[in-house]
């Protein structure tokens, strides 16, 4: 009898979970290079850059191409101790779109890249603000793409989970873990097809916004102190009534977030518990039941057989949300069991590091 509870008390859930994923196969909103007619609306795109004399010259390069050439490029150098603005600089010298922004010192009661955020919005001339972090390369048609979807769908606000670029063993540890989140529990449409607040994602690497909603919500003012920004502005805008709609990167919207191990373990738990918005109790819960549902059935089936149907729907969903999230297919069927030890331990750091106040990004004390 308790062998039987337990075999059902996990087969379930597998079954439900499976069952997402292939919905957001079929269904998951995505950004393809596609060339498109677009009219010619200025579009502001904000670069909040700390730090990033790795990333900024590709991010700026990937801009100058985007076939929707009716851009202005604002950065805004926020107190880098880099070689970030001399970048930057040395592009605005032969590119009347682009203009670097030096930020202001960090107020009080403010996060970092809130801050940095908001000064650009209050430079930007167009009535359409995309802000983008500066690790994200655009294929040449994104900006078109994702502006057609924003107005055919008729929504105030599009974000983009950008297809990661992993190229270290360590990365793979992490990285594809918030994809496997995002589409194994999320029904992707649902944010833009259903008013239900629960129904909520976004990622602040790609967040497109109609500029009189942005003002009116309050702009990234109104979430100033919180870690996960993104998803905060997500949901006051549901609680507006506005439609919003998040999408998969596909083959438009690239970004390499990581290169070790420990960067997207810092990264990942900086996050992590906060995103749920949800009591300690409760987060605990879910993490220990990563590890009952997704990763216990592999040990059982050496014992017992018919464990073998879970671990199969298991390596579907991980088939399926691989191929959506464009990763390779075969790494993250292998790196299962190590991926969910790792989330299990990024749980436990996110949820103490937070309530410690103890979470730093770039060199400043977040929480």
């Amino acid at each position: 009898m308790i062998n039987e509870l337990i075999f059902y008390s996990i087969l379930i859930p597998v079954v439900i979970t499976t069952a997402v994923s292939l919905y957001n196969f079929f269904t998951a909103p995505t950004i393809f290079n596609h060339e498109t007619k677009l009219n010619d609306d200025l579009i502001s795109v904000l670069i909040p850059a700390r730090n990033e004399e790795k990333n900024i010259g590709k991010c700026l390069c990937a801009l100058l191409r985007q076939t929707h050439s009716n851009l202005e490029i604002l950065v805004l150098d926020d107190n880098s101790d880099d070689n970030t603005a001399r970048i930057v600089k040395g592009f605005y010298k032969e590119e009347k779109r682009l203009r670097l922004i030096h930020g202001e010192p960090l107020p009080e009661n403010w996060l970092g890249k809130n801050w940095a955020c908001s000064q650009l919005s209050k430079h930007a001339k167009g009535n359409t603000l995309l802000f983008i972090d500066a690790d994200v390369i655009l294929t040449e048609h994104a900006i078109t793409s994702a502006y057609n979807k924003f107005r055919k769908r008729k929504v105030k606000f599009l974000s983009v989970f950008p297809t990661q670029k992993i190229n270290t063993f360590g990365s793979y540890l992490v990285t594809p873990l918030m994809n496997w989140v995002l589409l194994n529990f999320l029904p992707l449409r649902k944010v833009y097809s259903s008013p239900t607040k629960s129904f909520v994602a976004a990622n602040g690497q790609f967040l497109l916004f109609d500029k009189e909603t942005y003002n009116r919500i309050g702009g990234h003012e109104s979430v100033k102190d919180r870690v996960v920004e993104d998803m905060e502005l997500a949901r006051i805008l549901k609680s507006n009534g506005e439609k919003i709609i998040t999408c998969v990167g596909g083959e438009a919207v690239y970004c390499k977030m990581y290169n070790q191990f420990e960067d997207g373990v810092n990264g990942f738990s900086k996050n992590f518990f906060t995103g749920f918005k949800t009591s300690p109790g409760v987060f605990l819960l879910m993490i220990h039941l990563f590890l009952f549902i997704y990763f216990l059935p592999a040990v059982l089936s050496l014992v017992n057989f018919k464990y073998m149907y879970i671990v199969g729907l298991i390596v579907l969903s991980r088939i399926v949300i691989s191929i959506i999230s464009r990763q390779n297919i075969l790494v993250n069927v292998l790196l299962h069991l190590p991926q969910m030890i790792v989330i299990y331990f990024v749980g436990w750091k996110s949820l103490i590091n937070t309530l410690r106040g103890n979470i730093e990004w770039k060199g400043r004390r977040i929480s």
